[in-house]
């Protein structure tokens, strides 16, 4: 009896539900007409931006001790940080944010800071941190730049056919590296003005890999390219350093960033400085200026605290917010709608990027994820704008016709070779970067992924053109990349969870119908894997151990991706009930939802976002959905 019940009531709540939320949504819209929720990360963000500043010589005592109190905050009872919320303890991490309190002051023997060094000892030390912390010291003489690999500037002259030239990079990691070519050549050593020796262990380094392997033969490789740096005359280095210089100038955005992410910003503003330029010149004030515009300031009971984001969402959100509002009834001709439609199209990028070195003579358009990154527009944010303007009506429909036409042609003429989509290049698939012993963290290359293939394959049915070539083989990869458990990987975000609630919703919108194999082994995983409280989750770990593939605790996003997959799969039983139920029964009385967790990502097994929009977008998405398929049984 009681479920019967709960089946009856269900809808009425969710309908309740999903208008309390798409009024909170419409209460968080810009006036210009865009949404853009917190981006939060890790105090990696943090340490290195006050590093940053003490390199440059213009670190202030209010922002040292603002960022210190923030960092302060995030330390656990064990000592340790973490990289996403109720993660496990971070070496690296953990030794950013020591540097970092070290700086502002904290006693050598505080019990804070000895609970830290007690774990960092433990787990290795500076010696066992990733490359990247090991580059932080290196620069203020805490780690010598002879035990770091060696990345030679005479890498950006490679031809882009050249093996491990810099487009085989991923966008985020070529950016990255091109800059960090420039500060390995220069081999700086400025003032810290403390030493945190005390963290190192002494321990040797390991011996290397055998050379029958990858790594084996690029250890060697290293070893050779140290022992050329320390030759006096390279005929091709200062013409390999003045290409850099160009490239990291030609690159700079509108709002004095790179690529509208923390690492390539803050290392081409190091490189430069290196070439010369002081924090006076008019591209590092920019620079530092736009830094600014990513920095939140907090008033709390312990003081004011200060914390970076290490990336800004605005078009992402925006798009994700349409498609909620539409999904929850809101007019297609909405004023709200219609604002955000302007923006968006204000922002579509019509020049040309780095992806135009593998698609040469493609028209150019498409977004990116933030306000200013025109060099790097990616497809999952163009899939997801089409798929939300494509249903609002708007006052100019040829003109919003026209830039939709040609964000999907730039999209589709961004399908790689295999048939599947990355997400900023084509056929960005050569591994031989990964194999660097400079790459021990984060992904360094973007070859084609589930979820965004399934973003884009969504988007062309959405478009009317599931019949067509590029649709139809995305859907052949698709079904060639599900897991042998049922479910898909989410490279963008956590994880099985999110691939599955991305991916049966594109193949159902694409004809495959809802008794396909496929369809029916990915509903059987998520019913499997569904939560006694009715709702799902997906601990991040699951990136580096598949026994948590599907477990965590439940969240309102990762339970709404589940909910889009089982709806559109035509499931209406108990498992989706209990899905609308717990999402019903957890939100806030603002229309909100509470998420500590963290459930997008950035590199998996290395860095994760908490997108503070995304407790509220995909809720709302799914009850909306919800309540259209159960009113149209009712009235059927």
């Amino acid at each position: 009896m009681s479920g019967v019940i709960e089946r009856t009531t269900a809808p009425v709540a969710a309908r309740e539900a999903a208008e309390r939320a798409r009024e909170y949504l419409l209460s968080l819209q810009h006036e210009e007409g865009w949404w853009k929720g917190e981006l939060e990360t890790n105090v990696t963000m943090d340490a290195e931006d006050l590093m940053l500043r003490r390199f440059l010589g213009i670190l202030d005592e209010r922002t040292l001790a603002e960022s210190a109190r923030w960092i302060r905050s995030c330390q656990r009872e064990d000592g340790t940080w973490a990289n996403f919320h109720g993660g496990p303890a971070d070496l690296s991490t953990t030794v950013e944010a020591y540097v970092a309190l070290r700086m502002a002051g904290d006693p050598l023997g505080s019990e804070h800071l000895r609970r830290a060094r007690e774990y960092i000892l433990a787990h290795g030390g500076i010696e066992a941190t990733r490359v990247f912390t090991r580059i932080w010291l290196a620069l203020f003489g805490e780690w010598s730049w002879d035990e770091l690999p060696v990345l030679p500037p005479e890498l950006v002259l490679l031809p882009d056919w050249f093996p491990l030239n810099i487009y085989d990079w991923a966008c985020w990691a070529r950016q990255t590296v091109v800059p960090l070519t420039v500060v390995g050549a220069a081999r700086p050593c400025r003032a810290l003005g403390v030493s945190v020796r005390e963290l190192r262990t002494g321990r040797p380094r390991p011996e290397p890999a055998s050379l029958l392997t990858w790594a084996g033969a690029f250890q060697r490789l290293d070893d050779v390219l140290h022992v050329l740096e320390r030759v006096p005359v390279k005929p091709l280095r200062g013409v390999a350093l003045a290409r850099a210089e160009r490239w990291i100038l030609d690159r700079q955005e509108a709002d004095g960033g790179w690529g509208g992410i923390q690492p390539p910003w803050v290392y081409s503003i190091l490189a430069l400085n290196l070439r010369g330029y002081g924090t006076d010149h008019p591209v590092l004030r920019k620079a530092l200026d736009g830094l600014d515009g990513f920095t939140i300031r907090e008033h709390t009971p312990e003081g004011w605290v200060r914390r970076l984001e290490a990336c800004q969402s605005p078009v992402w959100d925006t798009a994700l917010a349409i498609i909620a509002l539409l999904d929850a009834g809101l007019p297609p001709d909405d004023p709200a709608l219609v604002r955000a439609t302007d923006w968006v199209l204000r922002e579509e990028i019509r020049s040309d990027g780095d992806w135009s070195v593998r698609r040469p003579g493609l028209t150019p358009s498409g977004w990116a994820f933030e306000f200013a990154n025109d060099h790097y527009p990616d497809t999952d944010d163009t899939a997801e704008v089409v798929l939300g303007l494509s249903r609002v009506r708007h006052p100019e429909p040829a003109r919003l016709g026209e830039v939709l036409d040609r964000a999907v042609a730039w999209t589709t003429g961004m399908q790689s070779r295999d048939g599947g989509w990355g997400a900023f290049d084509a056929d960005n698939t050569r591994t031989l970067p990964e194999k660097l012993p400079f790459c021990d963290f984060g992904a360094v290359i973007d070859p084609p992924s589930a979820d965004v293939t399934a973003h884009i394959v969504e988007m062309l049915a959405a478009r009317g053109e599931a019949d067509g070539r590029p649709a139809r083989r995305g859907v052949r990869w698709l079904l060639r990349h599900q897991e042998r458990d049922g479910s898909w990987f989410g490279r963008w975000g956590a994880n099985h969870v999110y691939g599955t609630g991305a991916v049966v919703p594109a193949l159902v919108a694409c004809g495959i119908p809802v008794t396909h194999p496929a369809i029916r082994r990915a509903v059987g995983w998520l019913t499997r894997h569904q939560n006694p409280d009715g709702g799902w989750g997906e601990d991040l770990r699951s990136y580096v151990d598949p026994g948590w593939a599907g477990r965590g605790e439940s969240t309102a996003s990762q339970t709404a991706w589940a909910l889009l997959a089982l709806l559109a799969a035509g499931e209406r039983g108990e498992p989706v009930v209990r899905g609308v139920e717990w999402l019903t029964r957890t939100q806030r009385e603002d229309g909100g939802w509470d998420e500590p967790w963290f459930t997008g990502t950035g590199f998996p097994g290395d860095f994760y976002i908490n997108y503070h929009l995304y407790r509220l977008v995909f809720p709302l998405t799914a009850l909306g959905r919800y309540v259209e398929v159960t009113s149209d049984e009712t009235t059927g």
